[in-house]
């Protein structure tokens, strides 16, 4: 028998003694005692037996019994009689490990693409890490950039430390890359392809010269391309994707041919055979004559496995044999508590995340695959023109579904911030591809999430059970996926980048080790309907000191019904474990004086543009009440309820950006009710600019409030003060710094916490995101013996960047919150509510930093 233990083992050898009792009678008397027999002889003495050994072998860290090392112990009798345990002697082995600390992904690295056109990415150009790939050691890169028409290479030989090489020109778009020894297959669409008329070839690359040794015309439009584990087989699909444009992309209505099918090609002996076709035609139940394969996988068996997304049907083929072997309907799911309700169709016309919806028989539409063994492979249901199931399935060959996740995404896409209500009427996460990998005996599964931009980890060494191991995140739009396990390695290329938008294209790199996991920093609780709590565009930050220990968020104007939030920053993740919802049942916000306008009357009207009116005002509380505000700032009153600054919106002079709202000091009680509600003076008002009001704190019976950027009229950016007892207002201004970004932008507030001794703690920073940001910054400002008018000087407390850069993530362009925890200063980012944003959300704890 084999026994393995996993953490600290002590083994006892106990003798275990063995009792004789006398049998007792019906009636629990002793029965009659047994005589005495004779003494027997003593018998012939035995041979000596064959000694008994046992031999101790330490294991080394990632060994496949003890990952984290430990002791094997075999044990068996030395027939041969040599002193030495023989193989073939071992009659047991014991395995003894050590404590076994949990292996995790954290990521080390993102390398942005834009840096091969200029090292500091100082340049406009789109790019695009769409697919990737690696040579066979793992240790460089090889990725598509559509926009560019370009293949990529990256040192990674330092995985935290990414070096690109050079970018080669492949005369088309790339779609695809399969690396075989030292070629790379690149599948590219030709220039002259069109809808009609699809056209593309197979670029053959030399890893080593990076050079293009062949091309090979494919008579199509090319996608996804996967070479064999052993490296003799070639599968090319070739999609031929319709014109979406017509009959809005329904391909049940009307197919476009011509079909799309997949190219087998023997790459064996450093060749490249001649391709041989398998059709697809008359397969699938939607659209027979029009399939479009998306996505292929090939197994140990030289088994392709090929997804036909918008046909909803999987096909196995054979590549030896270069037939098909199976092919079944993907299926349909039932889905419940979703959101299927976005922006525009929300009865309040902003974004709001109510998981509560149904919507059956959904079909998967398959995107990408991947084999997790010779019998089963893991398909990312991401969808495409009717609707998307969320998730992914696990099948095996015979077409059978082992396991499928249901609304499980969607639900951790809420949960950790990134959920993009904006596609909540589409495909919501939207999973994009799935890629498999064995860490040392993990079997890992990881499904990307394009829309939410996140990995989400499964262990799925029982595939019928996946277990959820965690949550990574990446920049904007993952598409490829690539593990490298022989290196404890994961890239995820991330297509998406627009730097007028302030994210770029990059590969996401990540370690697997024995460490830590650094991602998510902040998880919600459920609701009561099991549901997790939504969140995300998480702005200013306040302390509770009221029940010490907890600190407030506040969502921003992204969402219509704002809400505030309770975190508790002693666990990781971060706990989100309540929500409150500003409310005016009351009237209070209501009734503050506006300028009355004739009901109907334009936004553009010149009446209005210029001034906060009883429209506008009307338009920002719903009717149940809730507030349709823009909360920036948010700190904790000291009768327990919130004090919450509002952005106004609009630029006075500007008539494309009317005034729709003013700058606004809310006060709440503990539950989120409106008590009170303070306005500027009308005199700062008449030169309101959009950048107004960002953080809030109270202090010596007054709130300060900071203004984002400096306003028309005056030379700094004001810090306002509202006294409480007099109800009146005093300024002081702060010396914003000058913008180094090379992007250029500006420079503003973002927080301002009360370190209660006269001094404030500020948030600096420039508008600049990843390889453009420059200026992230906390200083400390000191208000003691300052007046009206009077400019503040700030003291340098740290640079954030070198902490920002420690997540191995873009810089966030938004750091908008602040707060101070027993002595320790923690930050937050707003992530735009995951509109045009990968929706990550950093909340870390820089340590006792203040002076």
């Amino acid at each position: 028998m084999f026994l393995q233990k996993k953490g600290p083992t002590l083994l006892l050898a106990a003798a275990l003694p063995l009792f004789l009792a006398a049998c007792e009678g019906d009636d629990g008397a002793p029965g009659p005692a047994g005589g005495t027999g004779a003494v027997g002889a003593q018998g012939v003495p035995g041979a000596d037996g064959a000694n008994s050994l046992v031999v101790q072998t330490e294991l080394a860290v990632g060994n496949a019994q003890c990952r984290s090392g430990g002791v094997q112990f075999d044990s068996g009798l030395d027939t041969n009689g040599n002193g030495s345990l023989d193989a073939n002697e071992i009659t047991d082995t014991t395995f003894v490990c050590n404590a076994s600390a949990d292996r995790a992904f954290v990521r080390v690295a993102t390398f942005p693409v834009c840096s091969l056109i200029d090292p500091d990415c100082d340049d406009v150009t789109e790019t695009a890490a769409e697919i990737v790939a690696a040579t066979p050691d793992g240790r460089t890169l090889i990725y598509t950039d559509s926009p560019t028409e370009q293949l990529g290479f990256v040192d990674i030989s330092d995985p935290a430390n990414p070096v690109g090489i050079e970018a080669i020109a492949l005369g088309g778009e790339p779609t695809s890359v399969a690396v075989s020894g030292n070629r790379a297959f690149v599948g590219v669409v030709d220039p002259v392809n069109t809808f009609d008329i699809p056209a593309g070839f197979l670029a053959v690359v030399d890893t080593a010269t990076r050079t293009i040794s062949a091309t090979v015309n494919v008579g199509g439009q090319p996608d996804s391309i996967a070479v064999s584990p052993d490296g003799n087989w070639l599968a090319i699909v070739i999609e031929n994707e319709r014109d979406e444009d017509e009959n809005d992309g329904d391909i049940g209505a009307t197919p476009q041919l011509p079909a799309g099918f997949v190219w087998v090609v023997d790459i064996s002996g450093g060749g490249v055979g001649t391709p041989i076709a398998v059709t697809m035609t008359g397969l699938a139940s939607t659209a027979p004559s029009d399939p479009e394969p998306e996505y292929v996988d090939i197994n140990d068996d030289n088994i392709a496995v090929v997804t036909l997304q918008e046909n909803n049907h999987i096909v196995l083929i054979d590549l030896e044999s270069q037939t098909i072997i199976n092919d079944f309907n993907a299926g349909t799911v039932d889905l419940a508590q979703i959101d299927l309700t976005e922006d525009g169709d929300d009865p309040t016309g902003r974004n709001r995340i109510f998981q509560t919806e149904m919507q059956m028989a959904i079909p998967r539409e398959a995107d990408g695959v991947a084999w997790i063994s010779n019998e089963l492979f893991a398909t990312a249901d991401e969808g495409d023109y009717l609707g998307g199931s969320r998730g992914f399935t696990i099948y095996n060959t015979s077409g059978e579904v082992v396991y499928t996740s249901g609304n499980n995404l969607d639900h951790l896409a809420a949960r950790y911030g990134h959920y993009n209500d904006e596609r909540s009427g589409n495909k919501g996460n939207e999973p994009e591809n799935a890629e498999y990998g064995n860490y040392d005996g993990d079997d890992i599964l990881v499904i990307a999430s394009e829309r939410s931009s996140l990995l989400f980890v499964y262990d799925v060494s029982d595939p019928v059970r996946p277990m959820l191991t965690q949550t990574l995140p990446t920049a904007l739009g993952p598409e490829g996926v690539l593990a490298i396990p022989s290196r404890n390695l994961l890239v995820a290329a991330s297509e998406e980048d627009s730097r007028d938008d302030k994210f770029r294209g990059g590969l996401n790199i990540y370690t697997y080790a024995v460490q830590d996991p650094t991602y998510p920093t902040i998880a919600s609780a459920d609701r009561m309907d099991g549901t997790p709590i939504p969140w995300s565009a998480m702005s200013g930050l306040g302390y509770d000191a009221v029940v010490p220990g907890y600190v407030f968020s506040i969502e921003d104007s992204f969402y219509g019904s704002n809400r505030i939030f309770r975190i508790d920053p002693s666990t990781f993740p971060a706990t989100l474990d309540r929500e409150i919802t500003i409310v005016d049942t009351n009237d209070v916000f209501a009734g503050i004086t506006v300028d009355a306008v004739t009901a109907g009357t334009a936004d553009d009207d010149p009446t209005r543009i210029d001034v906060f009116d009883s429209e506008d005002l009307a338009a920002m509380i719903n009717a149940d009440k809730t507030v349709n505000i823009d909360p920036e700032g948010i700190d904790v009153a000291g009768d327990g309820g919130f004090w919450i600054a509002s952005e106004g919106a609009g630029t006075v002079g500007d008539a494309a950006r009317p005034v729709n709202s003013a700058n606004l000091i809310f006060k709440t009680d503990a539950s989120g009710l409106i008590e009170a509600v303070v306005q500027l003076p009308d005199a700062v008002d008449a030169n309101q600019l959009r950048f107004g009001f960002e953080g809030i704190a109270e202090y010596n019976d007054a709130g300060w409030v900071a203004f984002q950027r400096v306003w028309p009229g005056d030379t700094n950016v004001r810090i306002g003060r509202y006294d409480l007892t007099a109800a009146s207002w005093s300024f002081f201004f702060y010396p914003l710094e000058a913008p180094i970004s090379p992007n250029g932008g500006w420079v503003g507030l973002s927080d301002l916490t009360s370190l209660d001794d006269g001094r404030f703690l500020v948030v600096e920073r420039d508008n600049q995101g990843g390889p453009d940001a420059r200026i992230k910054r906390l200083y400390v400002v000191d208000t003691n013996g300052a007046v009206d008018g009077d400019t503040l000087t700030k003291t340098l407390v740290a640079d954030l960047i070198p902490s920002l850069e420690m997540t191995g993530g873009p810089i966030p362009e938004k750091v908008e919150g602040s707060v101070v925890v027993g002595g320790d200063v923690w930050i937050i980012n707003d992530n735009d509510g995951v509109d045009d944003n990968s929706g990550e959300t950093q909340f870390l704890n820089l340590g006792a930093i203040l002076p």
